[in-house]
Formats: structure tokens, C-alpha cells, sequence
């Protein structure tokens, strides 16, 4: 029995249709059950229970009889350390976690949380495997509102590249190795798109399928959190995501792989990919 958290989430959700469509046995964790819109669209295999990562007692009831955990969430480290606590009470031979770079010394508050919590999972002794993503294609999404307003957007991350990843390749990652964990315990996987692009790149695909021009107006970090601040990005997320964008802009994103083709068979989703299926998003 496989479990996902953060089952109504971007990668979580994608991974519970990966795994229904291969009527693999599952459960779906969600705080919300009235969120999952998709119930009629689910295998027969899929059950969605219901946890909180703040109470850890039903996190045990849904935990009870799993095998594998994939375990994706917003990386606060309370709460997936909750999780991983739970599986280890409840004999989970294998957690599947999602993560990204991480550095107990680096300025970026998440990554800080990410080592923290891989720290901890490496410490209850339980076999684990590391899915390493690059930035999120799905990311650009937060952006399409100022595109439609203003035929733009402002970015702190300067022309630095980013081996962008549609997060969709990271659920079908995530369930290769799900659904046959022995083979990549103690493995760390580094997910990536097929190229590095730019801010400057993006601005240009937006440009050519839109029909017409989008400017990408280049700023500084304290400006870009404070953009965000106004646009009610909570104030602790709005600093850490311009820290982000900072490394960004000094070459910590331009990395690429292979390991999204290796494990799933497939070339990950390009930029083109994406923007042409949610073009509607920024019109």
C-alpha cells in the first residue's frame, strides 16, 4: 500500500492519478476531503483518508498497514517530521520524500528546513529516496496575473538559468519509485527540465504564443519582496522566495540531469510544453 501526502497539492495530486491509472493500491492523505474534486475519476484502488499534520493521531490511522510514504509537502519541518515519526511507528518500510537543494547554513530559510527534515529521515534508519527538484514550470502560474494586467512581470533573478521542471514529471518520478522501492533506497535523484532557461526565455515563449509582447521588467531582491508583500505573499514567504530568486540571478538554478528520462522512460515537459497548455492562464 503506497500513501501520498499533500494529496490535493501540485506534485501529490498528480501522483494519486499516476498511481490510479495503474489501479495501483493507494491512499490519498488530505486534510479537506470536500477539496478532492476528482473522487468519480479514481480507480477503484484509490482511498482518500483524512490527516492533519498536526495531530499526529491521525496520521497514525491513515499510516496503519502502508508500505511506502511519498511524502510532499510546503517543507515545514514540523510537519513532515510528524509524518515521518508516524511511519516509523506504523512499520513504513520506504518514504519517497520530495524535496530540493538543501543547506542547514543556507540564507534561504526552506532550504534550512530541507536539511532539517532529510536530517531526521536519516536518522529513524528508514530506507528513503531523495527526489531533488529543480524549480517548478507550475511556479510561473503565480505570475499570470500581472501578465494579463500589465502585459509583464518583474523577477529578482536577473538572466540566471533554471533547469526548470514541469511538476508533473516529479509525481511520475515519484511513482516509478513508489511502486518499486527496493531498487532506489538510499538513492538521491536531481529532477530537472530537458534546458536551462531564463526569465528573458520565458518572457519570449509567453511573447510568441500570447501573439503578443511580454515584458519581463528585471528588479532588484528588497524590491521583488516587496512587490510580493503588496501582493499579499505572507511576509516570512515573500523574503525567503527573494532569497531564492537572488541565487537565481548568481547561477545556483542552472543545473540539468537526466534522471527524470531514466527513471520514468520519458523526456520531462519543456517550457514550450507548458506554456502552450496554459496559455488561457495568462491571456
Amino acid at each position: 500500500m503506497i500513501l501520498v501526502t499533500g494529496a490535493t497539492g501540485t506534485v501529490g495530486s498528480e501522483a494519486v492519478q499516476l498511481l490510479s491509472a495503474r489501479h495501483q493500491p493507494a491512499r490519498a492523505l488530505v486534510r479537506d476531503p470536500d477539496r478532492v474534486t476528482n473522487r468519480t475519476d479514481l480507480a477503484d484502488e484509490i482511498e482518500i483518508v483524512t490527516g492533519d499534520f498536526d495531530r499526529p493521531d491521525t496520521l497514525d490511522a491513515a499510516l496503519h498497514g502502508v508500505d511506502t510514504v511519498v511524502l510532499v509537502s510546503p517543507a515545514v519541518p514540523a510537519q513532515e517530521i510528524a509524518v515521518i515519526d508516524s511511519a516509523v511507528r506504523q512499520g513504513v518500510s520506504h518514504i519517497v520524500k520530495i524535496t530540493s537543494k538543501a543547506s542547514a547554513d543556507s540564507p534561504v530559510d526552506r532550504r534550512r528546513g530541507q536539511a532539517r527534515i532529510e536530517a531526521h529521515l536519516a536518522a529513524t534508519g528508514v530506507a528513503h529516496t531523495l527526489l531533488r527538484s529543480n524549480a517548478y514550470l507550475q511556479n510561473l502560474l503565480a505570475l499570470a496575473p500581472m501578465i494579463r494586467q500589465t502585459r509583464g512581470f518583474v523577477m529578482s533573478a536577473g538572466d540566471g538559468q533554471v533547469g526548470m521542471i514541469d511538476a508533473r514529471d516529479v509525481a511520475a518520478a515519484a511513482t516509478v519509485i513508489a511502486t518499486a522501492p527496493g531498487e532506489h533506497a538510499g538513492r538521491t535523484y536531481w529532477l530537472t527540465g530537458s534546458a536551462l532557461i531564463t526569465y528573458i526565455d520565458i518572457a519570449k515563449e509567453l511573447s510568441a504564443t500570447l501573439g503578443h509582447e511580454i515584458e519581463y521588467r528585471q528588479i532588484r531582491p528588497d524590491e521583488h519582496r516587496a512587490v510580493m508583500i503588496k501582493a499579499s505573499v505572507p511576509e516570512p514567504v515573500a523574503i525567503s522566495n527573494a532569497q531564492a530568486f537572488g541565487l537565481i540571478a548568481d547561477g545556483d538554478a542552472a543545473w540539468l540531469t537526466g534522471d527524470v528520462a531514466t527513471l520514468t522512460g520519458t523526456a520531462p515537459r519543456s517550457l514550450h510544453t507548458f506554456i502552450a497548455e496554459h496559455a488561457a492562464a495568462f491571456a
